[in-house]
């Protein structure tokens, strides 16, 4: 019973006793906090994620107050509660208010996770290192809304109205290293679908699967508008330009392989957007028009004409990249998978533990329906719902001092009867007619 961990319905004892002791204090936050973040291993439950969304948008609730009480919960040595108030960070940052992010962006406190290991178990060695590098990557989120004042996962996006889509140039070539920040420290959780293996991390790749579409349908308009602009750059942000648009071609890779994932894991495969990649002739004609502007000797592309031939067929080659935009984001418009409940699709239900379920609810069911069926249950073996014992009982068992007088059968019995045949062997042997002899007063 160390650490006060013995279970009652799901939570500990020590959940209980934290919400009670927040319940006299008054602190109605702290108790929320506390629910959200229990030591059973489940997801947060939406009641209390949907509260504390609430909470941000109250005036009089103290942003402050609510952060550090998520911080203090990430100092437990316990993974399970750890690992749960990261997931509430997340949440309340993709679905609070956005003054939660802002005081997190500028209060400088960062999740200290780096060295985080639960040697309680084997479940908590395993589970660990992800912990490490989902706290990376809240860190990192909250970073980019610091540098960039804005968040990644939130901007409009689209031809028309995308933030990065209709950004300038020396702008968005200083944007879009720190969106890069942002995904490689996402794609760094590197999970596999057999890594999946409980109701917590389940959840937290939930918000991860949702912040990839939103982040790589940023990032893709951006590359987009940087393409469209390049042959106008000049050679210092050509150089720049190229450098980014071959580092989002590795990313492109890994993103392909997260998704690979969440196709593994069961998840609707209209919820996840198709990755078209550009054909590498596009790398090659902005290679050459660097080239050309370098002056290079022996460059493809070193007369107008090429450079003009070149531009031709980076337009050609852009469908590629708009039907990516296009839908990654449909997929982020998309809220099906944001109504889930407790923001995880049914998709981890797997098999086996549907099948584990139903096995158990029937086990359940056929111990119910032989109970009741029993023999020790019938009426017959009841004292209660028994009638009177017949009077041939009465009259086997041997009187010690002399026949009884035989009396005529009773057939109308009294509720007291019935308690008397509870068992009393005085009553019995003596037929009921007194309780021992020696107090009767025929004899």
């Amino acid at each position: 019973m160390s650490g006060l961990n013995v279970r009652m319905a799901g939570q500990t004892i020590n959940d209980r006793f934290l919400a009670a002791r927040h319940s006299i204090a008054g602190q109605g936050l702290a108790k929320s906090v506390c629910k959200a973040t229990t030591e059973e291993m489940i997801a947060p439950k939406k009641k209390h994620l949907d509260y504390l969304v609430h909470c941000t948008n109250e005036p009089n609730v103290s942003i402050p107050q609510l952060a550090n009480l998520l911080v203090e919960r990430t100092q437990n040595t316990n993974w399970v509660v750890v690992y749960k108030a990261l997931i509430t960070v997340h949440h309340l940052l993709a679905y609070g208010n956005e003054r939660f992010t802002q005081y997190l962006a500028s209060s400088n406190s960062t999740f200290q996770l780096s060295n985080f290991l639960d040697k309680s178990g084997v479940q908590g060695y395993d589970m660990s290192p992800f912990i490490r590098r989902y706290a990376k990557y809240l860190n990192e989120k909250a970073l980019s809304y610091r540098t960039v004042a804005f968040d990644f996962c939130k901007v409009k996006r689209g031809k028309e109205e995308g933030s990065l889509r209709m950004m300038n140039v020396e702008k968005l070539l200083k944007t879009l290293p720190v969106l890069q920040a942002q995904l490689d420290a996402l794609l760094e959780f590197d999970c596999t679908a057999n890594d999946l293996t409980n109701g917590v991390i389940n959840m937290c790749f939930m918000l991860l699967f949702r912040d990839l579409i939103r982040l790589f349908a940023c990032y893709n308009d951006g590359i987009i508008n940087l393409l469209e602009k390049f042959f106008d750059m000049n050679k210092k942000n050509c150089r720049e330009a190229l450098d980014l648009y071959k580092k989002f071609l590795i990313r492109m890779d890994r993103v392909g392989e997260f998704l690979k994932v969440a196709e593994n894991v069961g998840i609707d495969k209209g919820d996840i957007p198709d990755l078209t990649k550009a054909p590498s002739s596009l790398l090659d004609a902005l290679e050459g028009h660097l080239a050309t502007l370098e002056g290079k000797k022996g460059s493809a592309a070193n007369t107008p004409t090429q450079t003009a031939s070149a531009q031709k067929n980076v337009a050609s080659v852009m469908g590629a990249l708009s039907s990516t935009s296009s839908s990654f984001g449909n997929a982020a418009a998309s809220t099906r998978l944001d109504n889930q409940p407790n923001g995880a699709s049914p998709l981890f239900i797997d098999d086996t533990l549907k099948q584990q379920a139903l096995a158990e609810e029937e086990a359940a069911m056929n111990q119910y329906k032989n109970k009741v069926q029993s023999p020790t249950n019938s009426a017959a073996n009841n004292p209660f719902l028994s009638s009177a014992p017949p009077a041939s009982q009465s009259q086997n068992i041997v009187d010690l001092f002399g026949p009884a007088p035989a009396e005529p059968a009773n057939t109308a019995s009294k509720a007291s009867d019935d308690l008397l045949s509870l068992g009393n062997p005085f009553a019995d042997m003596f037929g009921g007619k007194c309780f021992v002899n020696i107090y009767c007063t025929d004899y």
